[in-house]
């Protein structure tokens, strides 16, 4: 049983009609709480919407999902108006999911009590008024979906371009590369991804300019798991000229082309190209110069939980997705002697046990991270389920993990439909200056790159960890 006590806390404006919502979400200027509401429902997935309103005398309305309740209850109130949000929680498919049933009850606060009793008491001696809604059967049958159909449904969308030049694009095609290692169920990938990148790998098209950062390094995380599928050495060696860039800085300070404020972003894209530069070519100081990064970057805070680069203390979902899997990837190529790895590996685990605390029942983990009621992000829940799969995967966590793991995983696969949209993926967000600008970060529903690459590396690694490869 879950109770929202007000739905309009603030009172400002009327927020009982314009349902469902179709955009703003969740920055809308004038009505955000409408959005948050109505997201929330939705992926609650309820048997039933209970409304409660004063009013003079006693009213129950139910909505078109709640008609096997109307012979019920006596004291009907007529049909419920249109746009309001019971009535379009019980039509059509909310969300791309399935109606909601829904009764509004008005009553005096005085005749409450004997109502809701009345109420209950049906509910308890009729069990066919107690089953799931269709919004609840809909997310569970994407939850019942294995890893792998989830992850085929993703590689059909996602990992097809490479302009620009970045790791959205790039997770994409390394995910591609990765499924089609593990299944070789349907047409091998690789032919049109070696099409796709090589204007760029042969120079016929400029990649990027010698300015380019971190995130444009990035999108050319596949080339050694396209040398791997070809034999072409050339992927390879993108990978290890884009680590070249990487040059150390001032004593103590971040390695340019990263930013000189340590932002979170930087540990996953310096800790993708220069572990794979180690492991590629065997030179250390890839790993020397990523390990005294990391060490050095010193935003992790006592609750292990990252800021987002030190002048921006704010504690955004994503920007802690990076973090965690900035120090996944570098443990994956750090040898176990590799000095300052006790320390990484501390960094990591103190940070997934601060996400694994505020990760919502749900699954999910909210855009801020100390802020509850913030929306429920998707793609820095990809993120913390990759690195616990991978930590679990590898031995660097104990088995009580895969509790909050199978959590993730639940709430990401829920929030991917048949074609592979997503639900409430953080726009692209760079440094912002206030909490209130971190909160009101566009939330994208339907197709983002950035969601779907970063869930198909999330959905194979649930394979491999399942079958412990």
């Amino acid at each position: 049983l879950s109770a929202v006590p007000s739905c309009n806390p603030n009172g400002v404006r009327d927020l009982s009609t314009g349902y469902p919502p179709t955009d703003n979400f969740f920055n809308d200027a004038e009505e955000p709480e409408k959005r948050y509401l109505w997201r929330w429902i939705c992926f609650q997935g309820p048997g039933l919407v209970l409304e409660l309103r004063s009013g003079e005398s006693v009213h129950w309305q139910n909505n078109d999902a709640g008609r096997s309740l109307e012979s019920a209850l006596a004291g009907s109130g007529g049909p419920l108006e249109n746009g309001s949000l019971l009535a379009a929680l019980g039509r059509g498919s909310p969300d791309g999911l399935g109606p909601i049933p829904g009764l509004r009850l008005t009553c005096p606060p005085e005749a409450l009590e004997n109502e809701l009793g009345g109420f209950w008491n049906v509910l308890l001696n009729q069990p066919g008024l107690r089953v799931a809604s269709p919004a609840r059967r809909a997310l569970e049958v994407r939850s019942a979906r294995s890893y792998l159909e989830v992850a085929r449904i993703l590689a059909s969308v996602y990992g097809y371009q490479l302009e620009p030049v970045n790791y959205t694009q790039g997770v994409g095609i390394s995910g591609r590369l990765r499924l089609a290692r593990l299944s070789e169920e349907g047409e091998s990938p690789v032919p049109g991804i070696v099409r796709l990148v090589e204007p760029y790998v042969s120079g016929a098209v400029e990649m990027f300019g010698e300015r380019a950062g971190g995130a444009n390094l990035a999108g050319l995380i596949w080339g050694q798991e396209l040398e791997e599928a070809t034999g072409d050495r050339r992927y390879a060696n993108l990978i290890v000229d884009v680590a070249n860039r990487y040059r150390p800085g001032v004593v103590g300070g971040a390695p340019p082309p990263c930013d000189p404020d340590f932002r979170t972003e930087d540990m996953f894209m310096a800790g993708a190209m220069l572990g794979r530069a180690f492991d590629i070519t065997g030179e250390r100081p890839y790993l020397d110069l990523l390990v005294n990064f990391l060490i050095d970057s010193r935003i992790q805070q006592e609750n292990g939980l990252f800021w987002h680069c030190r002048p921006a203390p704010f504690y955004w979902g994503r920007g802690n997705g990076f973090a965690a899997m900035g120090l996944t990837e570098t443990l994956t190529y750090l040898p176990g002697d590799f000095p300052g790895r006790e320390a990484v590996l501390a960094m990591y685990r103190n940070l997934l046990d601060a996400l694994v605390r505020i990760q919502n029942p749900s699954g999910m983990l909210p855009q801020v991270l100390d802020v509850p009621g913030s929306y429920q992000e998707f793609t820095a829940t990809c993120m913390l389920g990759y690195a616990l799969a991978r930590g679990l995967r590898r031995g660097w966590l104990d088995p009580s993990y895969q509790t909050p793991l199978n959590l993730a995983w639940r709430g990401v696969s829920q929030r991917i439909d048949s074609m592979g949209n997503v639900v409430d993926g953080c726009a692209s967000t760079g440094v912002q200056e206030s909490l209130d600008e971190y909160l009101d970060r566009p939330a994208i529903f339907g197709f983002d790159d950035r969601s779907g690459g970063m869930a198909l590396w999330f959905a194979v690694e649930m394979q491999l960890h399942q079958v412990q490869i």
